[in-house]
């Protein structure tokens, strides 16, 4: 007899289950080869299925060759079935103790730890949007209008950069909001910033290829650069963004430069325009490329954003990156690559092989969206909304922390770089934060080479200024708390190092 387990409380259609239970006995050998089924209405009237189930499950496991039927005999298990056999007893399935054979793409990737990212809505996490009901009522009735006026173009494949509608609007914004030169030709429409990055390291560098990163930088593009095999040179930044006679005495030959001009990450710097002439002429004299990547520069509180370094690369070499997913929302998943003439053959290859186009629907919204003047009726609103939500931020710091941490109010970007003093550790304190569901982000491993600043990273965009100011009030008691530790933590670190230079044991306390 069978042993075959029905529930006919799952929400799994009955005539499935039974079907998963008979290929299961045969994969296991429970039923061998030439072994004869019971015809389906005996089965079915034992099971008290409708015999329309067993016959939708028989019909099932003939179409996938683990049965057979003959005529006026009945239905067999199929002979070409090859049982798996269970693992001993005890022990784990092979493919669960062997470890995948990867790519050394896949190895060098594995290093960095994506899960460290928080995607939940806690105080500090940097990332998220605001949006008000004036943006979210357009956004709907632009998305009823798209569908309701249905293009055909949707039911087809279309051009790997986007469509043209989409591309000519995102040219007449970069032009008007951050002077950037470009045609709509040269515009492709990506899944964000990192997608844009990655297909950029695909095409432009092999393996041991030298290239610029921002010392501290962008952990995201230190993995991506990192994963391509590339000799990484950690070029130092500072308060003027990054610092380009170093990189060219280091790593003259480099391949490629990244850098974040505007709002250099972490530390808020703006690449000076001596040094993005620097940076523009070893590029023409070398043949190497820079990423641009220009995250969130709509948000400037002092003046009128700044003019992007493509907007003045008289030879073509920045590959200029931007995104939807600071300015109105990540979940929209659409940024874009202002791409140089002599590269855009490739990069349309390389899109077309890796995800063919971006959705179109979506990009048709969006433009409409850009187009009524909507987008820079929203930037304009947000600008105000983050600029108070920074403001609360930075004022609860300077009153709640006084002599612990240091926060400078930036005149741009999202988020507040916070420097510890009195010896603490940032690492320890973010981890201590995120047990008080705190979310920091701590800067000091972001440094390569350069001796690493202790500080914290501290998102004010889409967080309530009360909620901030409260959440200031959670963190102090965290720093506090670690501020007290540290000066216990210096001395046992004192007494083992002086432990190993006497060659006796540290003490304990």
């Amino acid at each position: 007899m069978l042993d075959l387990a029905i529930d006919r409380g799952a929400a799994e259609p009955l005539f499935r289950q039974l079907h998963t239970a008979i290929r299961d006995l045969i994969v296991r050998g429970v039923l061998p080869a030439h072994t004869r089924l019971p015809a389906t209405r005996r089965l079915a009237t034992r099971l008290s299925l409708a015999r329309a189930s067993v016959v939708a499950a028989y019909e099932q496991l003939l179409a996938e060759g683990f049965i057979v039927a003959r005529a006026g005999s009945g239905t067999y298990v199929a002979e070409q079935v090859s049982p798996t056999p269970p693992p001993p007893r005890g022990e784990a399935p092979a493919a669960q103790v062997r470890s995948p054979a990867l790519s050394a793409y896949a190895r060098r990737l594995s290093r960095f730890d994506w899960r460290q990212a928080s995607f939940e809505d806690l105080p500090f996490n940097a990332g998220r949007c605001g949006m008000d009901a004036r943006t979210l009522d357009a956004w709907r009735r632009l998305t009823v209008q798209t569908m309701r006026g249905f293009d055909r173009m949707h039911l087809g494949y279309s051009d790997p950069r986007g469509t043209p509608a989409l591309r000519e609007a995102v040219v007449e914004y970069l032009r008007i909001a951050r002077a950037v030169r470009c045609e709509p030709d040269q515009v492709m429409i990506v899944g964000g910033a990192h997608h844009a990055i990655d297909l950029a390291l695909r095409i432009l560098i092999d393996p041991g290829d030298a290239a610029w990163i921002e010392d501290p930088g962008y952990p995201g593009f230190h993995a991506a650069l990192a994963a391509s095999g590339a000799r990484i040179v950690p070029v130092p930044a500072d308060e003027h963004g990054l610092c380009v006679s170093q990189g060219i005495a280091t790593a003259p030959d480099a391949k490629l430069a990244y850098v974040t001009p505007s709002n250099q990450f972490p530390l808020g710097g703006v690449l000076s325009m001596e040094r993005r002439h620097q940076l523009l002429a070893w590029a023409r004299q070398t043949g190497a490329w820079i990423i641009e990547d220009d995250y969130d520069s709509e948000f400037r509180y002092l003046g009128r954003p700044l003019a992007s370094l493509q907007g003045i690369d008289p030879d073509n070499r920045v590959i200029y990156v931007g995104t939807f997913s600071k300015v109105l929302l990540p979940g929209l998943r659409i940024g874009y690559a202002v791409i140089p003439p002599a590269l855009l053959d490739i990069f349309m290859r390389a899109r077309y092989f890796a995800d063919r186009h971006p959705p179109t629907p979506e990009q048709m919204t969006l433009a409409a969206f850009i187009k009524e003047g909507f987008f820079a009726s929203h930037i304009a609103r947000m600008r105000l909304m983050y600029r108070d939500a920074r403001d609360a931020l930075v004022s609860a710091i300077d009153e709640r922390l006084p002599g612990l941490v240091e926060a400078a109010c930036p005149d741009h970007g999202l988020q507040v770089l916070a420097r510890l003093d009195g010896g603490l550790s940032d690492t320890a304190v973010a981890a201590a934060a995120l047990r008080h569901r705190i979310v920091t982000r701590p800067v000091s491993p972001m440094y390569l080479r350069a001796p690493p600043v202790p500080a914290l990273l501290l998102g004010f965009s889409g967080h309530r200024p009360d909620r901030l100011r409260r959440a200031v009030d959670s963190l102090a008691l965290v720093i506090e708390s670690e501020a007290d530790r540290a000066p216990r933590r210096d001395r046992l670190r004192q007494w083992e190092s002086d432990g190993r230079h006497r060659g006796d044991e540290p003490m304990s306390g």
